[in-house]
């Protein structure tokens, strides 16, 4: 039993030093890093700009295919000027999401306020 419980510890302080540390969250394991700063990164696998929802978001959708995604940087229709770009353009693209992240339903999701919160990932 004291093995077991030492093993769950250490998992636990290895995956609250890996959120702090600025390592790269994999968007399914995300969900784990609920309430902690931390940037997740992978394939933006789905851009959509919902306009007709409240506050018209983008959302980026990584970790699978929408609507079976693990995660999603939600981007406020208020803050979509502030990127001197279509943030439609990173679909299929490789970036890393940066901020607080946390738990909508069953997904992890980080509020992007502005273009420091976004990076393209060199990431084969």
């Amino acid at each position: 039993m004291i093995p077991l419980f030492s093993a769950v510890v250490l998992g636990a302080a290895s995956s609250t030093a890996l959120a702090a540390s600025g390592e790269m969250i994999p968007p399914e394991n995300a969900a784990r890093f609920a309430g902690q700063d931390g940037m997740v990164c992978g394939k933006v696998e789905k851009a959509r700009y919902a306009e007709g929802s409240e506050g018209q978001p983008t959302f980026l959708h990584m970790g699978g295919a929408f609507p079976r995604h693990a995660f999603s940087a939600r981007i406020a229709g208020s803050n979509r000027d502030k990127f001197n770009f279509p943030l439609e353009t990173l679909e299929g693209k490789t970036v890393c999401v940066i901020g607080k992240i946390r738990r909508d339903a069953s997904r992890a999701e980080i509020e992007v306020t502005a273009p420091s919160g976004l990076k393209l990932a060199n990431i084969k």
